[in-house]
Parts: C-alpha cells; sequence; structure tokens
C-alpha cells in the first residue's frame, strides 16, 4: 500500500513539473528577432585584442612556408603517386602502408616521386565571406565567392588588412618563395633556418589554436572541407562515400587546429634503423610530424614533445634472416 502511494505521489509530481503549450511558435514572426540579435551580436567582432596575434599568425605563416620552400631545395621529399605518404629521405621507405588509387586497394608498396611544398604543408582552402555574420552560403552561390587558405580567412576574419597579399594567393608556391641559392649553405646556416621553420611551426598551431578559442570555425565530419565562421556553407560538395553522391550536404562540427594546419604524420628513420626502412620493423620505426622530421634532419633541435611518437632511444627492428 505504501509502494502504491508512493508511486502515485512520483506520477503526479512528475505531471506537475511538465509544461504544456496549447499554440504553436510562428517562425515567421520569430526570424526577425534572431536576424536582428544576429546584426547585434556581429558589432562585437572583430575583438580588438585578438588583432595583433591575427596579425602575427599570417606573419609566422609567411615564414613558415619561406622556410620550408628552402629546406626542401637542400633535403630529398619524396611523395606517394597515389595516397598522401610523405618521406624525408635519399630513398623511400618499403612499408606496406600505401592505399591505392582511391582507396580500391590496401597494404601496398608505395610509389615514389618527387615531392614539394604542398606535401609538406598540407594546402586547407575555404571559402572568403565578405563579412563574418552573412547569411548561409548555399548551393547555387558557391561560385560566386573565392577560395582563400582556411588560416588566412581566419586572420582576415580577426581584424586583417584584407587588402593583404597573401589572402587572395591561389597556392602556396606562388606567394612565398625559398631563399635563393639554398644549395650552397652551410649546415651552420642551415641550422638555423631549420630552428627558425620549426619555430615558427609551433607559434602558428598555437596562434591558430588561441584565434580558435574566439571565432568560431567548422569542419566537415565526412570529408576535409572547412568553413571558417559561426555556421557552415551549404555547398553541396561532400561525397565521401560510395553510395553518395557528388551532390551531398556537408556534415558539420567544430574545427580545430588540425583541421586548418594539419599535422601529418611521417615515418622517421634513426640512427640506428636500417638506410631503407623495411615493413617487417615497422613496430619499432618512430614517427613524426614532416614538419618537425624535415626540420630535425636539418639540425633542429626537437622539442621534447615530440620524442615519445619519435622513439628516439628506441630499439632497433631485429634482422630478417634469409631462408635459404
Amino acid at each position: 500500500m505504501a509502494l502504491r502511494k508512493k508511486l502515485c505521489f512520483d506520477v503526479i509530481g512528475e505531471t506537475i513539473g511538465r509544461r504544456f503549450y496549447s499554440s504553436k511558435l510562428d517562425l515567421k514572426k520569430l526570424r526577425p528577432m534572431i536576424l536582428k540579435r544576429i546584426e547585434n551580436r556581429a558589432k562585437d567582432y572583430p575583438v580588438r585584442n585578438m588583432v595583433p596575434l591575427a596579425e602575427q599568425v599570417l606573419q609566422t605563416r609567411t615564414l613558415l612556408i619561406q622556410g620550408v620552400s628552402t629546406l626542401i631545395k637542400v633535403l630529398p621529399v619524396h611523395a606517394c603517386k597515389f595516397c598522401p605518404e610523405v618521406f624525408i629521405g635519399e630513398e623511400g621507405h618499403l612499408i606496406q602502408t600505401c592505399c591505392g588509387y582511391r582507396r580500391r586497394s590496401k597494404n601496398r608498396v608505395h610509389e615514389w616521386v618527387s615531392g614539394g611544398l604542398n606535401d609538406i604543408l598540407t594546402p586547407v582552402e575555404t571559402f572568403h565571406l565578405h563579412h563574418m555574420f552573412q547569411r548561409v552560403i548555399k548551393h547555387e552561390q558557391r561560385f560566386d565567392f573565392d577560395r582563400v587558405p582556411a588560416v588566412v580567412e581566419l586572420c582576415w576574419q580577426a581584424g586583417v588588412d584584407p587588402n593583404d597579399g597573401n589572402l587572395y594567393s591561389r597556392t602556396q608556391e606562388e606567394s612565398v618563395g625559398g631563399v635563393i641559392g639554398a644549395e650552397s649553405l652551410s649546415p651552420e646556416e642551415l641550422r638555423i633556418i631549420a630552428n627558425g621553420t620549426l619555430k615558427a611551426w609551433e607559434m602558428l598551431r598555437s596562434g591558430v589554436e588561441r584565434l580558435l578559442l574566439v571565432y568560431p570555425a567548422k569542419v566537415c565530419k565526412d570529408c576535409s572541407e572547412v568553413h571558417v565562421g559561426p555556421s557552415g556553407h551549404r555547398a553541396r560538395l561532400c561525397g565521401v562515400f560510395k553510395y553518395e553522391s557528388w551532390r551531398g550536404a556537408h556534415f558539420w562540427k567544430k574545427a580545430t587546429v588540425d583541421d586548418l594546419v594539419p599535422q601529418k604524420m611521417v615515418w622517421r628513420r634513426r640512427p640506428q634503423d636500417p638506410p631503407v626502412l623495411l615493413n617487417e620493423g615497422r613496430d619499432f620505426y618512430g614517427h613524426a610530424p614532416v614538419v618537425v622530421d624535415l626540420c630535425s634532419q636539418a639540425g633542429a633541435i626537437v622539442p621534447n614533445k615530440y620524442h615519445c611518437m619519435m622513439k628516439c632511444q628506441g630499439l632497433s627492428a631485429p634482422r630478417v634472416q634469409s631462408k635459404c
């Protein structure tokens, strides 16, 4: 009997605690209020205290591109012909991690070709908005907006002068070149450039991470499309799955620094490793971001936070005995 009364009181309490609305909301009447609220929110941007940081990020990006362009003239860079894999060294590795053309095959040996700047610094482009809180870009408006680097767009929305020449650079190679006569640099000069490039890489990622705390950015959950702004665009360009057409819509989520400044990981050859990395020793080899590996091979001092993944003091792979 006591249990029955307790259940009745619980049901009555839950019913009283709920709110029932007899009238439905009229979205047509709420739309002007929502648009006005968005316009008022736009008055708070750009944040004045973040403008120096955005300018520093843009300058650091230029130094990073210039430094990487110089180092790749001296150190050999290999890129796979069929996948995004990159390797820094005299000869490409033999680790079977190639996914093939359009991921139709797996666990293949890479087919190496000469790499370039875009293989080291993955270009990430986005739509250039006229202002931060403009209306969402529709599918039929996708050709009315320029495509610019995502980091540059983030800096522009943070208050950087939009007339900067780096804003409308189509590719990274067109904007900044390397040092002339890089092949004749001494080891000490190359070491100085490598340390400066690695410092620029760390400052760029740190600055973009701080800007993302104030300015919103979105990334598609199914592909690498990035949109800098409070809401993603509606251009139906996502088609990552086979059952989707090229007119698929993006599924947006909050972007991080790795989405705007990708940290491409590569295999790294240590002094205790063989001249050519073999597939049998893949569990012993270390990894590193490609920019960090490039700078370390040029003599830069690598921060301690990368030592774990690089396995600097790790064991070498056991030698494979040939079968007679």
